[in-house]
């Protein structure tokens, strides 16, 4: 990481009005998106006036706790090298900034093309054309000691000439190769909801492998680029995730009957029997079947020779896709543990690989140890319904109502809901909140805001 000591401001006797220029080395334009800790603009390089994206990272507004995160995004993205996996260029410091250099992809994110598009879907030679690229950078990720984590149609950018870049390596991890040795099995719970993988929000406790995690979400997004919706969607997360473990979708009746059955073998709850990413590049619907290509062809030329054969018209976007990029280090499971107002009472949600009763019984140990006076019940307010029980925790005026909810024989959501505040202020509920988690400890797979 190279370094210096002023930050991006124009020297002293410049016009306040010109374009500010970062260490002398790039001129910043546009703010192309915004995050919670940094901004992505347009810029142009000063040496080759070639334009590149420019992701600042406020130091002075970032939790210290987000550094790691993002030495391990810049971590990922150097050690790969591939036409369709957006490319870090460099990254400089200041005493009070951090600025990743990357390459710009001026054709937005594929989210944004679908829709833009009136049926939110696309043709199948097009979605056949992205998704191998998907499955080439994929493929080279997982060589390469990499797991992505977080592929969805958000995190897939699109260059001027239509191919797709993979982006936001923050919830990546990079163990040594082979990706699915049993020794790098991986345990942290991340990524979307709707795209993650079952497994890795259930109760295995030896891990999980990566690059089955992204065979599945792949999966997910080849549903709905042929489809216009997602296979798995329910505003109710407990009913989401049973779904998922009993393989419970349809397919529109458009679908062809090659990438039903690919998706089908994608969408498999068990990562010891869905289609790998190797499994995929042999898929006929994948190689379009009848059609032939040179034996010394990548996928991604494939691609490529695909779309010269057809004629899209990809349409430019205005960058909404670095919104993404600049969230990048963040860890985006707001779908999944949620904190919410019903009907005035404040709820916060966390997953567990323990089994229910060994949830149970731990929330009733560590009230007990903070003062409140527990009892349990065998139905709570699960939103879920079915195979729920609570605990009830009082401590004063307050009473906390603590649902467990079995989702599948893999995985536990539980609830914490505010059954009556007393009148206590936010910031009071906040420490009894802090007090909880502190309690239930390794219990938890991840609260919200983790």
């Amino acid at each position: 990481m190279a370094a210096a000591d002023a930050d991006a401001t124009p020297p002293p006797t410049a016009d306040p009005t010109s374009p500010k220029t970062v260490l002398g080395r790039y001129q910043l334009g546009r703010v192309l998106g915004r995050g919670s800790f940094a901004k992505v603009y347009h810029a142009r390089s000063l040496s080759d006036n070639k334009s590149v994206a420019i992701k600042v990272i406020d130091k002075l507004k970032t939790n210290p706790s987000i550094y790691p995160k993002i030495i391990g995004e810049v971590a990922a993205m150097r050690r790969l090298d591939h036409p369709n996996i957006l490319r870090i260029h460099e990254v400089m410091a200041t005493k009070h900034k951090i600025y990743m250099v990357m390459e710009l992809a001026k054709g937005g994110d594929l989210f944004a093309k679908l829709t833009r598009r009136r049926d939110h879907r696309l043709p199948e030679p097009l979605a056949r054309r992205y998704f191998h690229q998907l499955v080439s950078a994929l493929h080279y990720c997982h060589r390469n000691g990499v797991a992505h984590r977080d592929v969805k149609p958000q995190n897939l950018l699109l260059d001027d000439q239509g191919n797709v870049k993979v982006a936001d390596f923050g919830l990546s991890a990079i163990v040594q190769t082979p990706l699915n040795n049993s020794n790098h099995l991986l345990k942290t719970a991340c990524g979307t909801p709707a795209f993650a993988a079952p497994e890795i929000v259930g109760r295995t406790r030896a891990g999980y492998d990566g690059s089955k995690a992204d065979a599945w979400s792949c999966g997910v997004i080849l549903f709905v680029l042929l489809s216009g919706y997602l296979p798995f969607d329910d505003a109710n997360l407990v009913l989401m995730y049973r779904s998922m473990f009993k393989r419970e979708f349809r397919f529109p009746s458009w679908l062809s009957k090659p990438a039903r059955g690919l998706i089908t073998r994608l969408l498999d709850p068990n990562p010891k029997t869905r289609l790998s990413i190797e499994g995929i590049m042999e898929d006929s619907w994948l190689k379009n079947q009848g059609m032939v290509y040179p034996r010394s062809v990548s996928l991604g030329d494939m691609a490529s020779l695909e779309e010269n054969k057809r004629s899209w018209s990809m349409e430019s976007t205005s960058m909404n896709a670095f919104e993404i990029i600049s969230m990048s280090s963040g860890l985006d499971l707001s779908g999944l543990l949620a904190t919410g107002d019903f009907k005035g009472k404040r709820e916060k949600r966390f997953t567990s690989r323990e089994s229910k009763g060994v949830v149970v019984e731990k929330v009733a140990e560590t009230g007990l140890k903070l003062g409140y006076e527990v009892e349990r019940r065998e139905k709570g307010f699960a939103s879920g319904g079915g195979g729920g029980c609570s605990v009830w925790l009082g401590k004063g005026r307050l009473v906390l109502s603590v649902a467990v909810i079995e989702v599948a024989a893999e995985v536990v959501v539980v609830e914490v809901r505010v059954v009556d505040g007393g009148g206590l202020g936010l910031d009071q509920e906040e420490l009894h909140w802090g007090e909880l988690k502190i309690g239930l400890g390794d219990i938890v797979v991840s609260w919200h805001n983790e």
